[in-house]
């Protein structure tokens, strides 16, 4: 299987299963001098891990990473441990797989699910959970983004919100960023957070999935970043997003919704500010224009599908091309759109990251 690194000069390619001994990734790239310890990346694999509540998978993944190469601590660094420059590599061990909830699928294709894309393809596929396909796979995604946010300048934030379940979107003149850690659902509205509960908990019992809508924001992210044609920084965001499991649609600033708007709402329009940069007006364009960052805060969102496994029967086929009614046993997330939160963050860091390194080779500026 090829196509599992991304990046240009900051580098990520992830590896392992979702029932296999242990998933991680090399993150290749990152600049020496860096302080770097396991605690951090840590404290943000924790906020992505199963099992933290009712409304998401019941898998028991401690999600503890380790830290196998490329940084170093001495006397010379006050015993601070900080990256030498080298191939960074990250191991997360998995230690509550269940694969035999998997058996009874062995031979069939899940609805909804990779597998019959990935037989098709390689003539072979891991049927416990997915496999490489399987949403246990972002938690290399969240280590490597602990890492690029070390890399990028400071000043630069990175967050991420669950704005709409279902066909419930959030009041956005509730959103509150300290709401978004104080609920499980990463909800930035707590009046939405409390009607989410009610409503996944019916989901939940109905043995049923429902679809989410994430946001995430990169503010202080200085202009410059991204190049106008090949090179996109909206380019690189869409196509990480994508990448992410489940997500079936991802749009930057308004994004369709500009699509309902005259020329004259849309133009982000401008007026002379202090320090020589300009004030924007508006940021109908999520801060890219031209596919280089403008200074104003990045703003993408993407629409997540429901979890795929239910346990509705649902109709299907076999590997040897019989009809079979298939029921997905196991422990899924009802809404599996909860926990792509901060992997939303990390891929943006990861973006940003690279385009920060990639602007600094090009013009040398330190910005």
């Amino acid at each position: 299987m090829s196509h599992n690194t991304f990046g240009h000069l900051f580098r990520v390619t992830t590896f392992g299963e979702s029932h296999g001994v242990a998933l991680g990734c090399i993150v290749d790239g990152c600049p020496p001098g860096l302080a770097l310890s396991a605690e951090n990346i840590q404290a943000e694999l924790d906020r992505r891990k199963p099992g933290q509540s009712r409304f998401t998978t019941q898998r028991r993944e401690p999600d503890q990473v380790r830290i196998l190469s490329g940084v170093f601590a001495d006397d010379r660094t006050g015993g601070v441990q900080l990256t030498t420059g080298t191939p960074i590599a990250l191991e997360i061990e998995n230690t509550d797989q269940r694969s035999k909830d998997y058996s009874e699928i062995r031979d069939s294709y899940r609805p909804g699910h990779a597998d019959y894309a990935y037989d098709a393809k390689y003539g072979i596929r891991d049927y416990r959970g997915g496999g490489r396909s399987s949403a246990r796979e972002t938690a290399a995604r969240v280590a490597a983004g602990a890492v690029a946010r070390r890399v990028l300048p400071a000043g630069v934030t990175v967050r991420a919100a669950l704005v709409q379940m279902g066909p419930h979107a959030i009041d956005r003149s509730r959103w509150d960023w300290e709401a978004v850690n104080a609920n499980p659902f990463f909800c930035p509205d707590p009046e939405a957070a409390r009607l989410y509960e009610d409503y996944l908990d019916g989901i939940r019992k109905d043995g049923s999935s429902v679809g989410a809508v994430i946001e995430v924001v990169a503010e202080g992210v200085p202009p410059g970043l991204g190049a106008p044609i090949y090179g996109k920084l909206d380019a690189d965001l869409a196509a990480a997003m994508m990448s992410i499991n489940a997500v079936k649609g991802v749009e930057i600033g308004d994004g369709f919704a500009s699509a309902a708007l005259r020329g004259e709402e849309n133009a982000d329009e401008m007026r002379s500010g202090n320090g020589g940069a300009p004030i924007f007006l508006a940021n109908h364009a999520g801060g890219v224009l031209g596919g280089i960052s403008t200074g104003q805060p990045v703003i993408c969102r993407f629409a997540v599908k429901p979890t795929s496994s239910i346990l509705t029967p649902r109709m299907s086929v076999t590997r040897d091309n019989r009809d079979v009614d298939l029921i997905t046993k196991g422990r899924h997330d009802p809404c599996v759109g909860i926990r792509a939160v901060p992997v939303a963050e990390a891929m943006m860091a990861c973006v940003l990251a690279d385009h920060y390194l990639r602007h600094r080779g090009q013009t040398g500026a330190r910005v």
